[in-house]
């Protein structure tokens, strides 16, 4: 077979594309409802989402804005409420001599600051994070949509190739333009960016990815019935654990990373590098219980928010995506 006409087939059977809502009529016995309109037949509606639920089309505009609106909520109120809990895990990297333990991280920092001491950073973190949530639940169902459409799952990964040598343009283009004085001035505020996007990148891949094959292995091997035939209290069940075991891969995957960039964000004139070499392996790994905590439990509420944003304005919530046999076939994983 051809690799253009690979690619065809496999992106016409592509487990991420975007389902369609359809109809089936079932005829139930008929029933004579009154002695003057003789026999009635009723019409039900077997689907998990029917036209007459949803508020709006799926993938229209009102869509995607009601979408980021939700991302904004999920976002900000989720990472604004455990600001606590993470100002003690950055203190826990950056001076593990002095905050040994969780518990002992939140002792010190009532005895010193007090109460107040905890909320420090509250509003740039409930801002930075509300537009963090906006962008990145809103563009996760543009490009979902978008990119299962146009190029199926063969050809994203161009997209992450293409996304890659860009980032080391940018890396390039740092280090050339470092000797410029008010250039250097605005590098020091980004210092940390390719940490962060170190962090950054696998942390959302995990989080929607694990996400999207955990609620389908729920569906499938725990929840004793359908989704169709679930509520919309126990699907929003699901999400929240399905969210809660992402969260945690995602903390895993992104700890490290997260260690160099609280250590860059507090030492000046340190570079990535050289806080890999001063943490050591064992060091970039401190304080990932105290985050598993916070990401596990941060996700699983942002995943329980976004969808029950979905549910409020009855938005369309298709169901999991399933990969078709003809590809289970073809990559040899069929039961």
């Amino acid at each position: 077979m051809y690799p253009n006409a690979l690619m065809t087939q496999v992106a016409r059977s592509n487990p991420f594309s975007a389902p369609g809502f359809t109809l089936q009529k079932v005829e139930e016995p008929s029933q004579s409802l009154t002695a003057d309109h003789g026999p009635r037949t009723r019409t039900l509606a077997a689907a998990a989402v029917a036209d007459s639920d949803v508020s709006c089309e799926f993938g229209s505009k009102k869509y995607y804005a009601l979408c980021g609106f939700g991302g904004i909520l999920s976002c900000g109120i989720t990472h604004t409420a455990v600001v606590p809990l993470d100002l003690v895990k950055c203190r826990l990297q950056v001076d593990p001599d002095k905050y040994k333990s969780i518990f002992k991280g939140f002792s010190i920092t009532i005895k010193e600051d007090g109460m107040r001491g905890l909320a420090k950073g509250w509003a740039p973190t409930f801002i930075g994070y509300s537009m963090q949530g906006l962008c990145k639940f809103g563009f996760y169902e543009v490009f979902k949509i978008t990119y299962s459409d146009m190029i199926g799952e063969v050809s994203t990964v161009l997209v992450v190739e293409m996304y890659i040598e860009q980032e080391d343009k940018v890396n390039n283009t740092e280090t050339s333009h470092s000797r410029s004085a008010p250039l250097l001035l605005l590098y020091s505020f980004y210092k940390g960016v390719v940490p962060l996007w170190m962090r950054q990148i696998p942390y959302t891949m995990m989080k929607f990815a694990c996400f999207e094959r955990t609620v389908e292995l729920l569906y499938k091997h725990v929840v004793p019935k359908p989704r169709a035939e679930c509520s919309k209290g126990e699907q929003l069940v699901v999400t929240f654990v399905a969210g809660y075991i992402a969260g945690v891969f995602c903390a895993i995957v992104s700890h490290p990373a997260d260690s160099v960039v609280s250590v860059l964000n507090k030492e000046s004139g340190s570079t990535a590098i050289g806080v890999l070499k001063k943490l050591g392996p064992k060091g970039v790994w401190k304080g990932l219980v105290a985050r598993i905590i916070m990401i596990g439990t941060l996700t699983a509420l942002q995943w329980f928010i976004y969808d029950s944003v979905k549910v409020y304005f009855c938005l369309p919530r298709p169901p999991p995506p399933e990969m078709p046999e003809s590809l289970k076939k073809k990559l040899g994983i069929t039961e």
